[in-house]
């Protein structure tokens, strides 16, 4: 670390680093069951395919993935412009410095530790880019999975085994996806350490708040939950 690295920059960092592991953690791995947004939509995705095997015109299906797709090769393209400047002002790393260093609310750092806040930056977005062009293969894969689908009618108990196969793999594609989509709130998050150590603590922390308030406490997880209420009622019905 560079001689003006204080122990307050370590401690945010590693607090930077520890808030999006576990909050991905968390959310991807730990909260199965629970009422949060993306667990709602697993079985949201499960009936979908269900009801896309009891007919025969899947057209409206294969749009509603195709727009998830280009959502994705949209900030996959993104992603990489954003990635090309940030390598880019490596150029001008030294004129930027200067330029950061005369706002009265910036903390003055050396020239090499104002690097690696930037080179924070450039990790973080290559790791957005490879999120979002896995996610794009495994949207392809899944394309290939609902084309394979077989036509109807099909057993209740074939039908229910492939929406779970189906859905599962979509699952798996939006969770790299929202991953590559979190890299950006973090990296919202990172540009807080030009200001100082404190700012990157409370914009890691902030970041947490924001995405857990969306994923367990908005109106969208309201409505979507109801949603999701009523399918499990209609499955113990059925």
């Amino acid at each position: 670390m560079p001689p003006d690295a204080s122990t307050l920059d370590i401690i945010a960092f590693v607090w930077f680093v520890g808030s999006w592991v576990g909050f991905t953690v968390i959310q991807d791995h730990l909260l199965s069951g629970r009422n949060v947004v993306n667990q709602h939509l697993k079985i949201v995705r499960r009936h979908w395919i269900e009801r896309m095997l009891e007919r025969e015109n899947r057209i409206m299906d294969s749009q509603l993935v195709g727009h998830t797709m280009h959502s994705c090769t949209f900030f996959a393209s993104t992603n990489m412009l954003v990635l090309a400047g940030l390598i880019g002002s490596f150029g001008a790393a030294e004129r930027a410095q200067q330029l950061v260093s005369n706002l009265s609310f910036t903390v003055q750092t050396s020239h090499q530790l104002f690097e690696i806040k930037m080179l924070l930056m450039v990790v973080i977005f290559t790791f957005g880019f490879f999120k979002f062009t896995w996610a794009l293969r495994q949207y392809n894969y899944c394309c290939a999975l609902i084309g394979s689908a077989p036509m109807p009618p099909v057993r209740p108990e074939d039908r229910k085994a492939i929406a779970e196969t189906i859905g599962e793999a979509l699952t798996l594609a939006i969770t790299a996806l929202n991953g590559g989509m979190r890299a950006y709130y973090f990296a919202l998050a990172a540009l807080a350490w030009i200001i100082g150590p404190i700012p990157l603590i409370a914009a890691s922390s902030g970041v947490i708040l924001v995405l857990t308030r969306r994923q367990a406490f908005s109106a969208t997880e309201k409505v979507i939950r109801i949603q999701t209420d009523w399918l499990k009622r209609n499955d113990s019905i059925n």
